[in-house]
This record gives C-alpha cells, structure tokens and sequence, in this order.
C-alpha cells in the first residue's frame, strides 16, 4: 500500500512540493551529520591552532568513510526499495542483513586502515610531532568504531526506503544533540571528568554515531512492520552483492572525489603553513552546510526523474530539473552573500588566530563567488545520472574536483600567491556549469 502511494504521489503530486517534501527529510538528515565535524572543530580550535590542524587533517578520512558508506546504501536502497516494490518480502529481509553486514565489514576495513596507516597518513601532510600526536590518536578512535556511521546509514536507508523518512531526523538529530552535549564535557574535562582534548573529541563523535546506529536499530525493528532484522535467517547472496555494488561502486567513487580532492589541497597548501590547511578545513566545513542542502535536493531529483522518465512523463522530468536549478541557485547565492559579508564571524567560530585571518577572510569571499556555479553543477550533474548518462556526470564531477581545479589551483598559487590560488574554484566551476548548461539544453531536445 505504501509503495503504491509513492507511485501515485511520484507521477501526480504537483512537482514543487514533491520535490521540498521529498528532500526536506533528507536535507535535514545531512546537515546534522555535517554537524558532526562542525562542532568537533569549534570546541577543538579553543585547544589550540595545532588542535585544529590536527582535526583538520582527519577530516579527509571522515570524508571517505562516509562517501564509502552512502555510496554503498545507495546500492543497498536501490535494491530493498525495488524488492517492496515486487512485494519480495523475504528477498528484502535478506538484503537487509546483507547491508548491516556489509556495515561491520567496510567498518572492520577502515579500523585495520586507521591502526596500521595513520601516522604515514598524516605525515604526509606535516611534520609538527605535537599534531601528528593528535591526529593519530584522533584517526584511530574515529576508524576502530567507524562500524557505527556504516550501519547507522544502512538504518537511515531502510527508513527512506519504506516511505518513513522522518524518522531519519530523530536518529541523526539524537546522535547530533549528544556528540554536541559531550564535545566540551570531554575535551575541557567538565563535572570532574579529565581533560582529553583532541581524544576527547573523537570519544564524543563515535559515542554520538553509536547511539545514532542503536536508536535506527530500535525504530528499524518496532516502526518498519514490512522487515525483520533476523541474523537467523540470513542466507549469504553473491547476487545480492553484485547488485548492491553494481549501484553502489559508482556512488563510491563520485562522493570520494571530494575526499580526495580535499587530501590533494592539503598537500598544495603544506609548503604555505599549517594554518593554511586549518584554513581549508574551516571553509569545507561551512560550505559543507550548502553543499548538503544542494545533495538533499539532488538526492530527491534523481528518483522522481527516474521515476517519472520510466513513466514517460517527460514534463515532470524537466519541470522537476528546473525547479531543483531554481532552489539550488537560491541556496547557494543565499550561501554566497552570507560567506562574503560574514567572513570573519565565521571564521571567529573557530578561534581565528591573526594568521587565519589574514588567510580565511579572503579565501571564503573569493571561493563564495563559485558557489552558484557549483549549486547548477550539482543538479545538472545528478540530471544527467537520472537519465543514464552518467559519464558526463562522473566526467564534469572529476573535472570540477579534480582534474582542472587542481592543477589550477598549485599553477595560481605557486605562479602568483596563495588569495589568487583560490581563483581556481571560481574558474573551474564556472567552465563547467557553462559546459552541463550547453550538454542539458541539447538533452532536452530528445526528452
């Protein structure tokens, strides 16, 4: 009954509101998990700037345990949501003991990494001992229980998958409000606790995931009356792999661009300072916040076109493209003014140094002035993936990230300073919004 009414509310419901309420949850949802490092940054920079840096140089593998773990749900919805569909019940079971697998086993991965990996990690970034100190231990609380991110994403998509997406907010807002309720109890040492800095801060950030990962388990198994989480009647499917990952590789890859992008950044910006990476961290994480909002959007945009593509209702589908243009073009220019006017309050966030002023004020007014380009970037490059031509998506995602923007970006910096450096971002995202703008318009055509 359930996945009839999605049916009948993707190809009737008027298209503005099926997109805000489709991604409205979702937004949400993911804006709390940026808060995660937010706060732990915030609390971390009244440490010290060597704090901070250290956090900072973490944040990369974050990055990519999470693109690791919403890129593997994505294949794991695509295929729990296609088997309600076919009222497959105990195929989907089945699937779902598979992702929460799935789950410990990529946590178990990133834990062996984080021991055994850490230090050669960060020192490729800096040889400051007193960082490198934090960062490790910081890397290593994080990826020992990284199972709990990995699950409790699985948990999210089983929400979003059975139609019950609001629920997706208590569990991330949980897990949020007590990461936020810990991180200075932790790190200052409050109500007689030691102080534990930098570790403090980790212990937070996994404490607040675990309780995030067991309230999804609780409303997964008292709420979600279609499933059952029973180990029992688990029966291991290589088919059922294949096809999570044959989805979910892909999605892998196009959110660890980011990850990677930010990994190659730090490395141009090391010569510079330290502060210079802090610097980078701080704006990553505040354009985070636009960034996720833009994701939820696009995350809601691809089903309904997909949906309404199959259907044939090729006025929905450009309908819903150009409302979701309007919104993120909104979004980001909102976004725009707000790093332009309000630079140094957001900087003062973090307990800007005058170093990290002289550094962070012209970088986030410079680096705002892309960020409409980017807003368009996305949408279209998640249009593009909705309508099977997911290789203009990955190549104007790899573009914008990677291959024009980082070897720019050295050019600039090296040639000239590090404010012209930022340029990079304004010129890269600008080319390639001009570049999807053109491959959309003669895409329309054949829709």
């Amino acid at each position: 009954m359930e996945t009839l009414v999605e049916q009948n509310k993707m190809e009737h419901m008027e298209i503005k509101k099926l997109v805000v309420t489709m991604s409205l949850p979702i937004i949400i949802s993911m804006i709390i998990q940026a808060l995660y490092n937010i706060v732990d940054s915030i609390f971390v920079a009244k440490i010290s700037s060597d704090a901070l840096t250290a956090v900072s140089l973490c944040y990369p593998v974050q990055t990519i345990m999470v693109s690791v773990a919403c890129g593997t749900a994505v294949g794991f919805n695509t295929l729990l949501a296609r088997y309600l569909g076919e009222k497959k019940f105990k195929e989907a079971n089945n699937t779902v003991v598979h992702g929460i697998l799935l789950g410990l086993l990529n946590g178990l991965i990133f834990a062996l990494l984080g021991i055994f990996f850490s230090n050669a990690f960060l020192s490729a970034f800096t040889k400051n001992q007193e960082i490198l100190a934090m960062g490790n231990i910081y890397i290593k609380i994080c990826t020992l229980l990284s199972f709990t991110i990995f699950v409790q994403i699985i948990f999210e998509r089983i929400m979003q998958a059975t139609g019950n997406a609001i629920y997706n907010m208590v569990m991330q807002g949980a897990g949020a409000i007590i990461n936020i309720i810990l991180d200075p109890i932790f790190i200052f040492g409050l109500f007689g606790l030691p102080k534990m800095g930098v570790t403090g801060a980790a212990i937070a950030t996994v404490i607040g995931q675990f309780c995030a990962m067991l309230i999804g388990y609780l409303i997964t198994k008292v709420k979600i009356k279609d499933l059952e989480v029973k180990f029992s009647n688990f029966s291991f499917s290589s088919s059922i792999l294949k096809k999570i990952y044959k989805v979910g590789f892909p999605a892998i890859l196009m959110q660890s661009v980011l990850s990677f992008m930010t990994v190659f950044m730090n490395m141009i910006l090391a010569p510079f300072s330290d502060i210079a990476i802090s610097v980078f961290s701080v704006y990553y994480k505040l354009q985070n916040f636009l960034n996720m909002a833009v994701l939820g959007i696009t995350n809601a945009l691809i089903p309904i076109i997909a949906y309404n593509y199959g259907a044939k209702r090729f006025d929905r589908v450009q309908k819903s493209i150009q409302f979701s243009l309007v919104l993120s073009i909104v979004i980001m220019a909102i976004g725009m003014l707000v790093f332009r006017i309000f630079a140094r309050p957001l900087m003062a966030l973090f307990s800007a140094t005058d170093e990290m002023y002289a550094i962070g004020i012209p970088a986030l007014k410079i680096i705002s002035l892309s960020f409409i380009f980017a807003g368009i970037n996305v949408v279209l490059c998640s249009a593009f993936q909705a309508l099977n031509h997911a290789n203009t998506s990955l190549f104007i995602t790899l573009a914008r990230q990677l291959v024009f923007l980082l070897p720019l970006t050295y050019f600039l910096m090296h040639q000239f300073d590090i404010n012209t450096g930022w340029y990079a971002f304004v010129l890269t995202e600008g080319v390639c919004a001009i570049f999807a703008c053109i491959y959309y318009r003669k895409l329309k055509q054949s829709i």
